[in-house]
């Protein structure tokens, strides 16, 4: 009797200890989800003003910037291990291939379809994205195969995006507690149905989605509904630039997170992304000066 309690006990302890961790884990899983959304939320939000009250060339190059990426891979590296987070963050720079495909297949739908534009060119674009994301786990991956293909695919869409003009927003929407609680909810809306969908489709396709533009996509149809699919095509010019941005940053997790840990590892990772939006905006700031003088003496 005594061993058969003994065992009950050991059994009994084990299932609290299991269902503690089970416990545990669930709720870093909601805590993750709730910080991704708001963060996803706020950065969608931001950029719909920022591209309203700067130019949506700039939020179109911002939107590349590491947002839900980054939450993704630090919690990877808190919840399992930094390794895990860097190895994870290789797979993240071949799904920006996916993500520039989805931008550019929706420029080719929205300037093709004449009726139901928005909802036509989304689901192009939704469906060229998971056609690219599955060739791509045909490939086998490295280190180096995951940096050059997203760098290679950038270049050839800021080289297709080049003949898009650069428009600003001249007529903008007033802002109100209204607009901003409809952009909030509709980017939650669309960030919920993303984030939900492989719960019910498997590993697989759950794998798939991981890269997928969440922050990125709320932000083109909120651009598109207001104003026109011009102010959209500015944006799509813009992201390939911005990609970059997210490139570097999962190349220095890569790098980084093992050596570092995932706290310095993710400001290290941050500070590369940020350097480089720096460095482009001099560079672009002093070609813009010389295209202007050139313009000016030859009008002369």
């Amino acid at each position: 009797m005594k061993l058969k309690f003994k065992s009950c006990y050991q059994a009994n302890g084990y299932f609290s200890i299991t269902s503690l961790q089970q416990i545990n884990n669930s709720k870093m899983i909601e805590l993750l989800f709730i910080i991704k959304l708001l963060v996803a939320i706020a950065f969608v939000i931001g950029l719909s003003i920022l591209a309203e009250n700067v130019s949506p060339k700039v939020a179109g190059i911002l939107s590349g910037y590491p947002t839900g990426s980054a939450i993704t891979l630090f919690f990877f590296g808190l919840e399992v291990s930094p390794d895990f987070a860097a190895k994870s963050a290789v797979y993240n720079m071949m799904g920006l291939t996916a993500a520039l495909t989805f931008v550019y297949v929706y420029y080719i739908a929205s300037r093709y379809f004449k009726r139901f534009n928005i909802l036509l060119s989304s689901l192009s674009a939704i469906t060229a994205y998971f056609a690219v994301v599955s060739l791509l786990h045909l490939i086998e991956i490295n280190k180096y195969i995951a940096i050059l293909i997203p760098i290679t695919f950038s270049f050839l869409f800021i080289r297709l995006f080049k003949s898009i003009e650069n428009i600003n927003i001249k007529t903008k929407a007033k802002l109100n507690y209204k607009i901003l609680f409809v952009r909030a909810f509709f980017a939650a809306l669309i960030i919920l149905v993303i984030t939900s969908v492989p719960k019910f489709v498997g590993p697989t396709w759950a794998g798939l989605f991981s890269a997928f533009p969440t922050t990125l996509f709320p932000l083109m149809l909120i651009i598109h509904f207001t104003y026109s699919k011009e102010h959209v095509h500015t944006v799509i010019k813009n992201v390939p630039i911005g990609m970059f941005s997210l490139i570097i940053y999962s190349l220095v997790i890569s790098i980084v997170y093992p050596l570092h840990g995932i706290y310095v590892g993710t400001l290290i990772s941050f500070g590369a992304a940020t350097v480089y939006l720096l460095v482009y905006k001099k560079i672009r700031s002093v070609l813009d000066k010389r295209e202007l003088k050139k313009t000016a003496i030859e009008g002369e």
